[in-house]
This record gives C-alpha cells, sequence and structure tokens, in this order.
C-alpha cells in the first residue's frame, strides 16, 4: 500500500479542547498527546485521517491547516513545464463574477490549457448510466468524493463492491484529456478539496492528475503577489455537470435522464454521511431492498462548501443560486441531452450519442482494500470493563453517560479510542471530575489534618508563649539582680580601695615606728655607754676617796649615788633594749601581716574588678536576651494569631 501524505495536519495553537475529534468521522484519526503536565494537542494520524477537512471547519483555534501541490505547480511552470489545468465547477459558483479572471491568471503564469471538470461530470453521468444498465447494478454508492471512497477502502470493505466503478469526474476529465484530445500536458486539478491529493496518488487512477491545487491556497497566492490575467472562457462546454458540485447534484443528473420516479438516496455532511455508509453495510448484508444509486459527499453543503474554499466564501447560499441559474440557463439555451424540451428518452439517446467515441473501459476502475492496515481494535468484554476501570466508570451508569465532551459520541467509543492508543482516561470529563473529588476529599483531610496541627501548634505556642514570659520575668530579675551586684561590686570595690589606701598607709607608719625604735636602740646603746663610763669614773671616784680619806667621804657618797644612777640607767637601758626588741618582733610580724593583708586586698580588688566586668557583661547578656525574648515573643503572637486564623 502507498504511503499517505500528511494532507491535514496540527498547529501548535492546538489547545486540545476536542473539537477536531467530535467532528471526525473516523474515531482512531486523531491521537492525544501529551506536552506537559498540564498541556495536550490532538495530532493527526496520516495513515487514518481520510482528509475530509470536518476538523478545519470544527477548529475555533486555526490549530488545523492542510497540504496540497500549489508550491511543486508554480515551482515547475516556472521550470518551463507544460501544464494545464482542470478546475471544479464550484469554482464558478465561488466566483461568479470573477472566475474567468481566475482563469486568466493561470494562463499568465503559464498554464496551457484550463478545462471545467463539469465537462468530465457529464462523462462521469455517461459512464454511471451505462455501467448501472450492463451490469444490473443496484444500491451502487456514487464516487465522486475522494473522502467517502477512502472511508469505504479502509473502514467499510464490505461495501467495495457496491462502490461505482467509476472514475470521478475529475479523472474522467483527465482521461479524455489525455486519451482522447492527445494533450501531452501535465494536469492540474483546480477544486475546493483537500481528499482530491489522496484520490491523485492513488495507483488506481495512473498518474492521470499530477497537481491538486486549492482555491484557498491559490487565491491567496494570486492577491499576495498581485497576479491577474484577462479574461478566459471555459475550453470544454458542460451540461448537466456543472450541478455535480451542489447537494444531490448527481441525483439530479440521473433523474435527468432516468424520471423522477428513479429512487436516489442522498446523503450529505461528515457525520450523516459515514453514519449513513455504517447503515447500509447492515442493510446490504441483510438483503433488503436497496436505491438505484446512493449519492453521497462528505461536505454538508457539497462540494461548493469543500474544506479548501476560502474562509469568506464558506456557508455562502449565494453559491447555490448561481448553480441553480446555470443550469437553468444550460437547460433552456442547450442541445442535445442538456435541452429541457427533450424528453428523457430523447435525452438519453443524445447522451450516448455525444459520448458515442468513448469507451467505457476507459473510465473505470479498481478499489483498494485498506482495511487491514486500518482496522479498529474493539475491546472485548472483559478488556472494556479493565478500560472503563481505568476511566473511573464502574457502574452500568457511568458507561453510558455519553457526553460527548471527550469528543466521542458514546462512552464505549472513547473506550475504543483508549483501547487503540489514541487517547487516555484522563480525557474523560467525568474521570477528570472524579479525580478532582477524590483530590477534594484529600484536601478536605489534610486541611483537617492541618487545622488539628495548628490547634496543637496554637497551644504548643500558648505554652510557649506563657514560658517565654516566664523567661522574660526571670531575665528582668536576674538583670535586675545583677545590676545590685555590680553595683555592691563596685561600692565593696571602692571600701576595698580604702582599706589598700588605709594598709599602704599604716605600712607607712610602722616603718616610721621601725625607725623610731631604731634610734630608741641607738640611745638606749649610748646610755648604757655613758652608764659604763659613768661606772667607771665613780670606780675612780671611789679609789680617790679612799685616798682622799676623810675629805674623800662626801666624794665617796657622790660616787656610789653615781655608780647606783650608772646602774639605774643601764638597767633603765636594758629593759628598754628587751622591750624594742618584743616591738620589733611585734612590728615585725604586723608588718608582715599587713602586706599579707595587702595581697589579699590586692587579689579581692582583682576579682572584684573581674566580677565587676562580668556583671556589665551578664548584664549586657542579660538585656540582649530580654531583647530576643520580647522579639520570639512578637513572633509567637504572630504565629498564634495566624494559628487561630487557620482555624
Amino acid at each position: 500500500m502507498e504511503a499517505l501524505r500528511e494532507l491535514i495536519y496540527t498547529t501548535d495553537r492546538c489547545i486540545g479542547c476536542n473539537r477536531c475529534i467530535s467532528a471526525c468521522p473516523v474515531l482512531t484519526a486523531n491521537h492525544v498527546v501529551e506536552l506537559g503536565e498540564h498541556e495536550r494537542r490532538i495530532q493527526v494520524d496520516a495513515s487514518k485521517c481520510i482528509a475530509c477537512g470536518s476538523c478545519l471547519d470544527a477548529c475555533e483555534h486555526n490549530a488545523r491547516g492542510f497540504e496540497d501541490d500549489l508550491e511543486q505547480f508554480i515551482a515547475d511552470l516556472r521550470a518551463g513545464q507544460k501544464i494545464s489545468v482542470l478546475y471544479a465547477p464550484a469554482l464558478e459558483a465561488n466566483y461568479p463574477g470573477e472566475y474567468k479572471r481566475i482563469l486568466g491568471a493561470l494562463k499568465h503564469m503559464g498554464v496551457n490549457h484550463v478545462f471545467s471538470v463539469g465537462f468530465g461530470a457529464d462523462i462521469t453521468t455517461w459512464a454511471y448510466l451505462n455501467y448501472i444498465q450492463k451490469n444490473h447494478l443496484e444500491g451502487g454508492i456514487a464516487q465522486p468524493c475522494p473522502a467517502v471512497v477512502r472511508y469505504i477502502e479502509s473502514f467499510l470493505p464490505e461495501l467495495l463492491p457496491k462502490l461505482m466503478p467509476v472514475q470521478s469526474p475529475m479523472l474522467c476529465a483527465a482521461i479524455y484529456a489525455k486519451n482522447y484530445m492527445g494533450i501531452h500536458d501535465k494536469l492540474a486539478f483546480l477544486g475546493p478539496c483537500i481528499a482530491k491529493k489522496a484520490e491523485i496518488d492513488d495507483p488506481n487512477t495512473h498518474g492521470y492528475v499530477s497537481y491538486n491545487v486549492t482555491f484557498d491556497h491559490l487565491l491567496q497566492y494570486l492577491r499576495k503577489n498581485r497576479i491577474q490575467g484577462d479574461p478566459v472562457e471555459e475550453e470544454w462546454p458542460a451540461g448537466m455537470g456543472a450541478v455535480y458540485p451542489m447537494p444531490g447534484g448527481l441525483k439530479e443528473n440521473i433523474r435527468w435522464f432516468c424520471g423522477e420516479q428513479v429512487f436516489v438516496q442522498q446523503s450529505e455532511g461528515e457525520k450523516a454521511v459515514y453514519e449513513t455508509l455504517r447503515r447500509y453495510v447492515h442493510r446490504v448484508k441483510a438483503g433488503k431492498s436497496l436505491p438505484l444509486l446512493l449519492d453521497v459527499l462528505n461536505c454538508e453543503h457539497g462540494c461548493i462548501d469543500g474544506p479548501a474554499v476560502e474562509e469568506t466564501k464558506r456557508g455562502n447560499d449565494d453559491m447555490l443560486y448561481a448553480v441553480q441559474q446555470r443550469r437553468a440557463a444550460g437547460q433552456a439555451n442547450g442541445r442535445g441531452p442538456w435541452s429541457q424540451w427533450r424528453s428523457r428518452k430523447s435525452r438519453w439517446k443524445q447522451l450516448n450519442r455525444a459520448f458515442s467515441k468513448l469507451r467505457l473501459e476507459d473510465f473505470t476502475r479498481r478499489y483498494t482494500d485498506r482495511s487491514q492496515e486500518n482496522q479498529i481494535c474493539h475491546p472485548d468484554g472483559a478488556k472494556l470493563r479493565e478500560i472503563f476501570a481505568q476511566m473511573e466508570k464502574k457502574t452500568p451508569e457511568s458507561q453510558k453517560i455519553n457526553c460527548g465532551a471527550c469528543g466521542y459520541a458514546t462512552c464505549e467509543e472513547m473506550a475504543t479510542a483508549i483501547y487503540n492508543g489514541c487517547n487516555k482516561p484522563d480525557g474523560c470529563i467525568h474521570y477528570i471530575k472524579h479525580q478532582v473529588e477524590q483530590e477534594k476529599q484529600e484536601v478536605e483531610e489534610m486541611s483537617k489534618a492541618v487545622l488539628d496541627k495548628n490547634r496543637r501548634i496554637g497551644e504548643m505556642v500558648a505554652d510557649a508563649d506563657g514560658q517565654l514570659a516566664l523567661l522574660s520575668g526571670s531575665i528582668n530579675a536576674m538583670t535586675e539582680q545583677n545590676t545590685n551586684n555590680a553595683n555592691e561590686s563596685i561600692s565593696i570595690t571602692t571600701d576595698m580601695q580604702e582599706i589598700v589606701e588605709f594598709s599602704a598607709k599604716l605600712t607607712q607608719v610602722l616603718g616610721e615606728v621601725g625607725a623610731l625604735l631604731k634610734r630608741l636602740e641607738e640611745n638606749n646603746n649610748g646610755i648604757e655607754q655613758l652608764a659604763l663610763r659613768t661606772q667607771l669614773l665613780s670606780l675612780n671616784a671611789s679609789v680617790e676617796a679612799a685616798r682622799a680619806g676623810e675629805a674623800g667621804k662626801g666624794f665617796s657618797v657622790v660616787a656610789s649615788e653615781v655608780r647606783s644612777l650608772s646602774e639605774a640607767s643601764k638597767q633603765t637601758a636594758q629593759e628598754s633594749n628587751h622591750n624594742k626588741d618584743e616591738i620589733s618582733q611585734t612590728l615585725e610580724q604586723l608588718t608582715a601581716d599587713v602586706g599579707i593583708l595587702c595581697r589579699v586586698t590586692d587579689k579581692v580588688n582583682e576579682r572584684l574588678n573581674h566580677l565587676t566586668a562580668n556583671s556589665e557583661e551578664i548584664s549586657a547578656a542579660a538585656q540582649d536576651i530580654a531583647q530576643a525574648t520580647r522579639q520570639l515573643g512578637v513572633h509567637f503572637e504572630q504565629l498564634n494569631e495566624m494559628s487561630r486564623e487557620s482555624q
């Protein structure tokens, strides 16, 4: 099988809104891709996409774009290749006043011929009627729409035998140009259809057409580059084929030749047509009555409102009136099979006469069964229940909510998409709702736990606040007591300083007393020496008095008295020295004690100085602690307030 080009693609404007999924007739053509925790994009699977363009109409975010062959077409024209254009009748319907100038612009760009596919549609009508008549086909499915053909080939292969084996109007025109007119140019199709590219690339169309150029892209290019041309007339006059692009156009052509009594079932629109085809499968299998032909078009308003029509032209009813006017004019002024004045039998004869040189087999085709490569896997009962369980749909009621928010028509379709890897459980809004409810419950439980913790924190904060108050009071008392101690230490230091000064003075006085005692010792020694000399003198006097006899008696008495005085002075001096020694010993002991007192006083004074300094440091530290405690108290109060507010 040939690889499909990605004709429709997703842009970075996609927000994952699911509208494209809801519009798409193919369950597996859209894949949900997770780009981040809360970002997703819906990508197109080119192998499943039938290029119907329904997602382009549905998307309000311009998140889908499409490809055609315009760039290659222009490049080949510039390279000098000979190219002719087959344009869809919808061009005249969409641009009734300017389509001839558009054709002229193509000629200006180098296009060789411009042919209306309306003529090819006339050939298709002729081929349909002849094939039905020769093969007695009943219930055939018209195939002008390539999106419908691709859908049947890929997903409803049971209908392949009913798919009309006749080429589309585009291919009928191309075959006629190549095989009957001898045109060897490469052919480009200008139309409103994206899916035509799939038909052009299909091996069953044998490469008759090389390019699919869309109205939208070509008109943008012409305006952007200001390309204009003189009006050009169509080279092939079309008959009733001109009404093919409108809903029921093929049916009108069949009835034009077969009569109103012929039942041609008609269905249009991305949702309706594929549902009609799915029902048609059951009808064919059941052997029920079938119409002569099933006329189906992907686009609700036919090809005149195809997905590659410019946005400004979409949904404009004027296009229908333009087609009707063209048909009325052709029937009133037409000749041969298109004249309204002829009977249906005569019209049929004229149609066969007009195309008498054509061979039916030149315009027939085959189809390819692509169902194996595009098979949609449907989960069995057990697997389906498993997927529903993943989607939190565990009851029969929840499995049939069918809200469509996921983009699929039913919950079972969503489960099937998940089973085929196209989506995920979180694409279901009820799954998300269930998750939100669970998260809400978890949040409520967490909130309850937080409130409980806040309550306990509040209690702890209150207790800590009380402890801080007690600590603050203790620190204040300690600070006050430390201040008192510091003041007392200062007072004691002052008193000790006085003691030091007194001890210094006492040491000085004791030194002076020692000096006096030394002088006293010297005096006593002098007295002793004097007493010794006095004794010698007294002894000498006594000797002399004895020599003098009676005359020396008085002098002897004096000498005796002097000796007595001398002995008394000596004894007094000796006693004074003895007392001095005792005083000196006492003074030395007192001096030593005063020295010890001074040293102890110095040590006490030093320690008092240290104590005073430490008290100052303690006081400063206590003030810092008090300040930190007050600040901590403020924080605890704020925390307590927040705890109360959270409750």
